[in-house]
């Protein structure tokens, strides 16, 4: 990969979060890396999608002054992310998601709470997004914080490169399996689940520590018949610590409209997922819900 002084990666993040105790060992600084390819009807994350910064607007207690469309640059017809709106909404009903950072700027940012995180028996963790949609962001920056306890949460849904780059460089990892029959995952998801599936493998013989995370989304993939599948396929992890599942929440929507999309849902958003975790124990596997 050569020296540091060569590699001068960037990247874009949209949220930097500290003290978290859900996603990883021990207490952890979570970084959400901007841009997945996924289209999950049931993204909790919307603004995570795009992997430039964009603006997030609420259109709450708005005045309709119009001193934002009088500051932008582009009479309001267009968005560059310039930033001036936002300083001049006097609601403040605007910002900006996504901040560029060089992987050194970004690690050297994670190393200052080091001796804090490791003494919490915690470390950074790299989420989204899909974290792995910034490969050479994401691998600098891994190499960079090498110290620390690092882990990454992830759809799977990459090349088996970058995974196998990845795997080589954390130690711990959390992975999505969301739907396991091919075309529903494509209908639900946007994408093929071969290349997740693929890695999942991979996983399995890395030696790394991971659990399993299932978002419960009703009526989608809260069946017996896809718990059964995502359950067999892991039978014979041993490196597998638990299966987790995620319930879906009714407030996954708030946020699409302050980055301009439209929350559409092809289920019952009302409805009650299925959360038991019997069948998964019936197969030997421990499972918790959250």
């Amino acid at each position: 990969m050569g020296s540091f002084e060569d590699r001068k990666a960037t990247g874009t993040v949209f949220n930097i979060q500290k003290y978290s105790v859900h996603d990883g060992p021990g207490i952890r600084t979570i970084v959400f890396l901007k841009g997945c390819p996924l289209r999950c009807m049931w993204c909790h994350n919307p603004e995570g999608l795009s992997y430039q910064p964009q603006l997030m607007v609420s259109s709450n207690n708005c005045l309709h002054c119009g001193a934002c469309v009088e500051a932008c640059p582009n009479g309001g017809k267009s968005c560059t992310a310039c930033g001036r709106c936002i300083r001049a909404c006097p609601q403040g009903l605007r910002k900006l998601c996504g901040k560029r950072y060089t992987a050194q700027e970004l690690a050297q940012k994670l190393l200052r709470d080091k001796d804090y995180l490791a003494a919490m028996s915690g470390g950074v963790t790299f989420s989204g997004g899909e974290p792995t949609g910034q490969p050479e962001f994401l691998l600098e920056t891994l190499d960079r914080v090498a110290g620390m306890h690092r882990a990454i949460e992830t759809s799977g849904y990459c090349s088996g490169s970058v995974f196998e780059a990845v795997l080589a460089r954390v130690e711990y990892v959390m992975m999505d399996l969301k739907l396991m029959d091919p075309e529903q995952h494509r209908h639900y998801t946007g994408v093929s689940n071969e290349p997740i599936l693929e890695n999942l493998e991979r996983l399995k013989k890395s030696g790394r520590p991971f659990r399993i995370r299932i978002p419960v989304i009703p009526g989608v993939n809260d069946s017996e018949e896809n718990f059964g599948a995502a359950a067999r396929r892991l039978l014979d992890a041993d490196d597998l610590e638990q299966v987790e599942l995620l319930p879906y929440h009714v407030t996954a929507g708030a946020k699409y409209e302050m980055v301009g999309l439209s929350y559409q849902p092809e289920f019952d958003t009302a409805a009650a997922p299925n959360l038991n975790t019997e069948l998964f124990r019936r197969f030997g596997l421990k499972c918790t819900h959250l």
